[in-house]
């Protein structure tokens, strides 16, 4: 018998967690070769997140959960839970219910057929507002555009890994992770399948437009280098334009004996100072990643748990 450990990370779900917890075990009863632990890892949470864990612990022997001092984010959440597995076959998966525990057998029998790691994407992305597709759209555009680390477009977090690849992700002790990324990083055989997505009927979600948009650049950034090539053809499109307005000075000097072009001379000063501006937002946001790596501060604190972490 195959030992499974679900991984997954809360945040303000007190109200759905009974649900997604009986849910699953609907499933998980389905599948008798398999013996599975839950690991909940509670973000931080506001509400009565860590209560629920606690009570659902001592309705099941097999629900551990660990909760951190403070909310450090859901890739954090994910690695915690992570760094305390130890089963064959590791799942991550949100509690919202989004992520459809019926999709186990389908991803298991992927492991069977020999693959490291079975990855969903959606199809639709039911429930989602227009701008919140359009950011998803373009954010995995730009990064398969532009990185070596290649990914469907609607891919998510939810996953089933052999131990192999979870040792490996355990490896990349980087601060500012982005999961998704790292998943591809490291290789090992994936099969991609699609599920339509489910639109989440208890609780609300925590993700903020700007939570999502912060979220899709940090991800952009720690895999491509491209803003910062950017920048140098910018700078030499600069340059020829700089160039090419003294050139017409010159000119006009020679033909008129006078230019009028003090307005395009200050809208054209304006606008390298503007791309200065957003060049140098861009080189800092990359110096400050390297500023918290290089701090090694801990990927998150636990404050209370019922579960121990294994020596690797």
């Amino acid at each position: 018998m195959k030992t499974v450990d679900l991984v997954v990370p809360c945040y303000n779900e007190e109200e759905v967690l009974p649900t997604f917890v009986e849910e699953t075990n609907k499933v998980i009863a389905t599948l008798p070769d398999y013996k599975f632990r839950y690991i909940l890892v509670n973000d931080g949470s506001r509400d009565n997140t860590l209560l629920v864990m606690t009570q659902l612990a001592e309705k099941f022997d097999n629900v551990k959960y660990i909760s951190f001092s403070r909310n450090f984010g859901k890739e954090s959440a994910m690695y915690a839970g992570l760094e305390h597995t130890t089963a064959d076959l590791v799942f991550v998966m949100d509690a919202d219910l989004q992520h459809p525990p019926a999709m186990f057998p389908a991803m298991l029998k992927e492991i069977e057929n020999g693959h490291d790691c079975c990855a969903l994407y959606r199809e639709k992305q039911k429930g989602e507002s227009f701008i919140r597709k359009a950011i998803s759209k373009m954010f995995f555009a730009m990064q398969n555009a532009t990185s070596k680390v290649k990914m469907p477009n609607g891919a998510v977090d939810y996953r089933v890994m052999k131990r192999e690849m979870v040792d490996s992700i355990l490896r990349m002790g980087e601060v500012q992770r982005f999961s998704k990324g790292i998943f591809c990083w490291i290789g090992f055989d994936t099969k991609w399948l699609p599920y339509e997505n489910v639109e989440r009927t208890i609780g609300t979600s925590s993700w903020s437009f700007w939570g999502l948009f912060k979220y899709a650049f940090d991800g952009f950034t720690a895999f491509s280098v491209t803003p910062l090539k950017l920048l140098y053809i910018l700078g030499i499109l600069m340059m020829l334009g700089g160039f090419g307005t003294l050139v017409a000075l010159v000119v006009l000097l020679i033909m008129y004996g006078s230019c009028g072009l003090l307005l395009p001379i200050l809208t054209a000063i304006l606008f390298a100072a503007g791309i200065l501006e957003v060049s140098m937002g861009i080189i800092g946001e990359y110096l400050g990643r390297v500023y918290f790596e290089v701090k090694d501060r801990p990927i998150y604190i636990a404050k209370v748990k019922n579960i121990e972490k294994p020596e690797r």
